[in-house]
């Protein structure tokens, strides 16, 4: 069985972040290849009915002209369809020093860029997106600043179903167009031609777009029939001569084909829109499906888009898609927005963040927005203001607050509703109304905090006692400071403390030093009680033992601190049917009940074993025993039989690490079977793996002290354990276990078991 590849937490970041930026370029190349397959169709389709050919055949044709004449098979896709629809006009350039030729080629070159522009446009799944890609790719060239779109619907009304560069709330203003108003609109329908305004609007009509504005009114029609209308803007007045009117209606023609192919988009949040683009930092508004509560981007502001690399739509995508990384976070915030009525904020998410991992969102804010819509604020750097208070408030017993003289509102950090014993829905009050809770006797220190802020104007500290709604007593220093705007005292700010450890601490120090010596005897009993259940759990096995087909050694490192019974054992049993029971195992927590629980466990164990039964059958019936041991503990455990007469180990595990085997100088882990602890499940049942060893083989069996960490995945302690047993030389099995356990990775100074077993 080949070792797991070791899956710390960076690098299940990196994985994840190479997936989603691999699916990204695969997106963007998917739609760029779409658009140019649309283009090379069209020429194909134009090819078979000219050359009455099939479209196999057309293709391969199509393929043999672009290598007869250097172009790209797009270049020539476009010269193909230019020829058959018309060559599509382009707006007349700055004269090029090359002549005649010249201003061919560069009208040639124009008019394939303006038709692969047409060609994306088709291939766009929604209106709004093939506007945007006509907008930048065709119209922006020719100096315009915003298309509109509408489709005609079935009561002759038109209703907008795409636009560009226009504002969400200039959109829901232009919605739905009735069939007889504004003028324009009337004329263009009813003349079936286009409306061309140079320098505004005409006399008397209301149009989109600012009222000197150049526009083009113009009829979207689609086999003889008006199907929509698309209005086109300038910044200001234009000179809209035959050339720029003959690429325009070319490139315009293409939105008729989109109005019928794709469909109207839902109407968008106008003042939400505006508002988020309005912001210098991220925002997005997540909609929220009503029946599922499934969650997916409904809108992105520009700085949003940028955090999320722009390399692919996040628009319409699930969360999940959008935020891999933070997704289940936001998800849970957008939840509580919409339960409560305040605002869900986080200083970042995730929570962790470790090397190599994706950059995280800071100083989250969620608030609910209607029923359907949750917006979503957040930094991409760390506001130094927020972090201070938060790193303040994370001090014990420290919030700070500040009083607003001016317009006589204060503002409090979290902390101080719990030490000054406020209600949260509460409003706070200023430094001034705490002479109401503040101690008679501590009356005149008040008062002179008070008299050095507002009359000396200078910092100012004391210590008083609370009384608190609930009628507890508390301790609080207040160091305060007055804010001042040209020597008018404005405001002040500080900070409460909760002190009150501080004077309840004598009284506990001097009653625990009465009962020391008390307590010292005490200690040496309970210290001999835990060398006696130590040894009782894990009796040492100072030599190694010979076993038919093995030898085995096992050794035991108790837990650093005194008295901190582990739950750790082990057992190394020969069986009258001549195989061999090798088991460890942990129970769950520390003390005295969690010794003799596992002691129940070891016993129960052994005694079972005689019954010949296999280990998947053994761990079910210690299951059981887990289950009816009183306090219900759980413990994790290896139970395997070695068969000396075919070298096969049989073993099932309950949630317990792998098992290593070190063969030939290499070592690796033994995934055991994905099974629950003991005690967790009543009537589980537990698989079973075969390993089939041969004669020089070490097998390592080991409980989680060994390898575990303060600071590092478990992961990376299973991989420091494999390579820590690859650079032992090759030694008796006494040697390796005593080495292995000296450089193994643990430093949590946790009790640790650890069993050796030599094929021979």
């Amino acid at each position: 069985m080949p070792a797991p590849e070791p899956s710390g937490s960076s690098g299940g970041h990196d994985q994840l972040s190479a997936a989603v930026a691999a699916l990204a370029a695969d997106n963007a190349s998917l739609r760029e290849q779409l658009s140019q397959r649309h283009l090379i169709d069209l020429a194909t389709g134009i090819l078979v009915t000219q050359l009455e050919v099939s479209p196999a055949e057309a293709a391969e044709h199509l393929a043999r002209l672009a290598e007869a004449t250097g172009l790209s098979s797009e270049d020539l896709a476009a010269d193909i369809v230019n020829g058959v629809a018309g060559t599509i006009a382009v707006a007349p350039r700055a004269p090029s020093s090359g002549g005649d030729g010249s201003d061919h080629g560069a009208a040639v070159a124009e008019a394939r860029r303006t038709r692969r522009v047409a060609s994306a446009a088709e291939a766009d799944h929604t209106v709004s997106q093939a506007a945007a890609t006509l907008l930048e790719g065709g119209l922006g060239p020719l100096g315009v600043e915003s298309l509109w779109l509408w489709r005609r619907m079935e009561s002759d009304c038109f209703r907008l179903a795409g636009h560009a560069g226009v504002s969400a709330t200039e959109a829901a203003r232009w919605q739905w167009i009735p069939p007889a108003a504004p003028a324009p609109f009337h004329q263009v329908v009813a003349e079936g031609s286009p409306l061309w305004s140079a320098s505004g609007v005409p006399p008397g009509s209301v149009l989109p777009g600012a009222p000197e504005a150049a526009r083009a009114l113009l009829p979207l029609r689609l086999k003889g029939a008006t199907v929509g209308l698309a209005l086109v803007v300038w910044p200001g007045p234009a000179d809209l001569d035959d050339n720029f009117r003959r690429a325009l209606t070319d490139l315009i023609d293409v939105a008729a084909r989109v109005l019928n192919a794709t469909e109207t988009e839902p109407s968008p949040s106008p003042l939400l829109d505006d508002l988020l683009d309005s912001l210098a930092h991220p925002a997005m508004i997540l909609h929220r499906e009503p029946d599922s509560s499934k969650l997916s981007v409904e809108y992105l502001n520009e700085p949003a888009s940028k955090a999320l690399g722009g390399s692919y739509p996040a628009v319409g995508r699930p969360i999940e898609v959008a935020f891999p990384h933070h997704h289940s976070d936001l998800a849970m915030l957008s939840q509580e927005a919409h339960s409560g009525t305040t605002v869900r904020r986080a200083a970042r998410l995730p929570a962790e963040h470790g090397p190599g991992a994706p950059d995280p969102l800071l100083d989250v804010r969620v608030l609910s927005a209607g029923a359907e819509q949750t917006i979503v604020l957040w930094h991409t750097g760390s506001d130094r203001r927020l972090s201070a208070m938060r790193a303040l408030g994370r001090l014990q017993g420290v919030a700070p607050f500040e009083d607003d003289l001016t317009t006589g509102t204060s503002a409090w950090s979290e902390q101080a509703y719990g030490i000054l014993g406020v209600d949260r829905e509460s409003e706070p009050f200023p430094l001034a109304g705490l002479q109401l809770r503040v101690h008679p006797e501590d009356a005149d220190n008040l008062a002179e905090l008070l008299s050095t802020l507002n009359e000396r104007r200078t910092s100012a500290v004391a210590v008083v006692r609370i009384t608190r709604e609930d009628g507890g007593l508390r301790h609080v220093r207040i160091a305060a400071e007055p804010l001042l705007d040209e020597g008018v005292l404005t405001g002040i700010t500080g900070v409460y403390q909760d002190v009150s450890a501080g004077f309840h601490t004598e009284v506990a120090l001097s009653a625990t030093f009465d009962q020391l010596t008390a307590v010292q005897a005490q200690a040496a009993l309970r210290h001999q009680l835990a060398l006696q259940l130590q040894q009782a759990i894990v009796p040492e096995m100072p030599a190694v033992q010979r076993l038919p087909g093995l030898q085995a050694t096992a050794r035991y490192r108790p837990a650093v601190q005194e008295y901190r019974v582990g739950g750790d054992w082990y057992d190394v049993l020969p069986l009258p049917n001549g195989k061999v029971l090798v088991a460890v195992g942990d129970m769950a927590g520390h003390g005295i009940d969690s010794a003799t629980g596992m002691v129940a466990l070891r016993n129960a164990l052994r005694g079972l074993a005689f019954t010949g039964h296999t280990p998947g059958r053994l761990m079910e019936w210690l299951n059981d025993v887990t289950i009816n041991t009183q306090g219900h503990p759980t413990a994790t455990a290896v139970c395997a039989l070695y068969d000396p007469a075919d070298r096969t180990l049989c073993w099932a595990s309950a949630g317990h690490l792998p098992l290593l085997l070190v063969r030939g100088g290499r070592a690796r882990l033994l995934d055991p079977p994905r099974d629950v602890l003991l005690g967790a499940v009543p009537s589980s049942v537990y698989q079973e793996t075969t390993t089939q060893l041969i004669t020089g083989d070490t097998l390592f069996l080991y409980t989680d002290g060994l390898i575990e960490r303060r600071h590092d995945a478990l992961d990376e302690g299973l991989d420091g354990l494999r390579r820590a047993a690859e650079e032992l030389s090759i030694c008796e099995v006494e040697e390796q276990a005593d080495r292995l356990l000296n450089s193994a990775p643990g430093d949590t100074d946790d009790d640790t078991s650890l069993i050796a077993v030599r094929i021979v």
